[in-house]
């Protein structure tokens, strides 16, 4: 009988047959981050409520809709964290991180997002990310030196079918003038009341609005790129030609906006086209201005999240199937009791010598006990009787082959970690 509860709505269990995936995603989307020179960092899953409203954007969907607030138990106001930005920015200011150390602070983070929306396929109330932060520069290397570093990892995966957006944003000089054309633009526009007060708080966010009706009245509306002041012009060609370089294929997107107010200048989005709708499989952008936002000093800083869900449903998209290794190397098979504790013996002498070792629980009888040993993936099946016992012996058997041998009790350690080179 199973229980009578199920995960909530909107999230879902990560079993034991999907965690290799779930984990070889999130390294092959760590290994580049730690070459090069991104040191990990955790935050808390719930902060100020006002960390988010201030930095993501009281107009983001994001903030005014999909936030879960907690139940106070205290006069804080909690919120669990729908992005992680503005939470590694905290924490990175709150260490002084960037008084002690040599600018950028480089992190990375891993761990889950909370988001109140309507739950489908690749789009959860409970996602998990990777994700990397570099706070303190404004360098057009620094920004391609992250996407690269995100291309990268896709394709250690063996992904092939996924696309980079490119666009810039602007910044605080060029930005107002565009912000004003868009809303001259925007108002002549038949739109309904929330995306009428959404253009007059960020008229960018409405680029972004996913409707068919309001993306057919969007034709002709104004470009952000015909907007963009010297530097800023500049400023992204450096980084189209780094990217260039490096071999990182792109595509100019001019409507690519992103749904967080921080942004400025480089954004960008990783897509899959195997995915439909919820097409993203990671993204960022330059934001320059979020540590004023939320109380610190001027730190111009670049980052991105990749999403583990959506690269799981990408890897099966492209008929992906990463290697997964079986849960152990040596599955132990007692025939006895006396068999029973000396295999107990060897099994945790194997696993101090770092060899992936299990053992035949609940008393099965031999039969049983070989179908637990192949149903585990294991190598070799580890097998003694009393008879092998008087002689000091266990048989070490091949479950691939068959083949069986003897091994001495006190070579045994030795053998297996020779045979599992």
């Amino acid at each position: 009988m199973s229980s009578s509860f199920q995960a909530p709505k909107g999230t879902y269990d990560i079993l034991p047959a999907d965690a290799p995936t779930v984990l070889a995603i999130r390294e092959a989307f760590a290994a580049p981050l730690r070459r090069a020179g991104y040191g990990y960092i955790e935050t808390p899953v719930f902060e100020d409520v006002k960390l988010f409203s201030r930095g993501v954007g009281e107009s983001t969907d994001i903030v005014s809709k999909e936030m879960f607030t907690l139940t106070k138990r205290s006069d804080e106001d909690l919120a669990m964290r729908p992005e992680a930005t503005a939470s590694v920015l905290r924490a990175a200011l709150q260490a002084n991180l960037h008084r002690i150390g040599n600018l950028p602070v480089k992190l990375w983070y891993s761990g889950s997002q909370y988001r109140y929306e309507k739950p489908q396929k690749g789009r959860y109330r409970q996602f998990w990310q990777v994700g990397a932060e570099a706070i303190g520069a404004e360098d057009p290397a620094l920004d391609a030196e992250l996407i690269i570093l995100a291309d990268d990892a896709f394709r250690s995966l063996g992904l092939r079918n996924f696309r980079l957006l490119l666009n810039s944003l602007g910044d605080k000089q060029c930005r107002p003038v565009y912000r004003a054309a868009l809303q001259d633009f925007l108002r002549g526009l038949d739109l309904d009341e929330d995306t009428v007060r959404r253009a007059e708080i960020n008229p960018l966010r409405v680029l972004d609005d996913k409707r068919e009706s309001v993306q057919a009245q969007l034709v002709g509306a104004p470009m952000l790129r015909d907007y963009l002041c010297e530097e800023c012009k500049a400023y992204h060609e450096q980084v189209r030609e780094i990217l260039t370089a490096a071999q990182v294929p792109f595509e100019d997107d001019p409507k690519l906006v992103r749904g967080l107010d921080y942004y400025t200048r480089t954004t960008f989005e990783f897509v899959h086209d195997g995915l439909g709708s919820q097409s993203a499989v990671g993204g960022g952008g330059r934001y320059d201005g979020l540590s004023e936002m939320i109380g610190g000093p001027a730190l111009p800083s670049v980052g991105w999240a990749l999403g583990v869900d959506r690269t799981v449903l990408a890897l099966e998209a492209e008929g992906i199937q990463l290697p997964t290794p079986g849960s152990s190397d040596v599955f132990a098979v007692p025939l006895g009791e006396q068999a029973r504790t000396v295999l107990f013996g060897a099994v945790t002498e194997l696993r101090r010598a770092g060899v992936r070792a299990d053992f035949a629980y609940g008393g099965k009888g031999l039969k049983a006990a070989m179908k637990a040993a192949d149903r585990s993936g294991a190598r070799f099946a580890l097998v003694a009787g009393e008879r092998d016992l008087a002689e000091g012996v266990v048989q070490l058997k091949d479950l691939s082959t068959g083949d069986q041998t003897a091994v001495a009790l006190d070579a045994l350690v030795s053998t297996l970690k020779e045979k599992l080179k």
